[in-house]
């Protein structure tokens, strides 16, 4: 396999690949805070219990992806 191949192939263990990750995960934000706006001006608990669940699951994805930034540390596929 060429490098250049391997490089693309390990991308999302880069650092880049992290930030690009962390960057589309935020964006989620975006349709929670509609979704939740929406729910409360409509009275509707079950999609506003959705719209909080949906939004912890996007803070423990940016959680697992900083841990991930973290522990790549120096080690970026990238880079060397």
């Amino acid at each position: 396999m060429s490098s250049v191949a391997n490089k693309a192939k390990n991308f999302k263990k880069s650092k880049t690949g992290l930030y690009v990750s962390m960057a589309s995960t935020a964006f989620g934000v975006i349709s929670v805070a509609k979704q939740a706006r929406l729910a409360r001006s409509d009275g509707d608990t079950l999609r506003l219990v959705d719209a909080a669940v949906s939004a912890v699951g996007i803070v423990t994805g940016l959680a697992i992806l900083y841990r991930e930034l973290k522990r790549l540390g120096d080690e970026d596929v990238l880079l060397g």
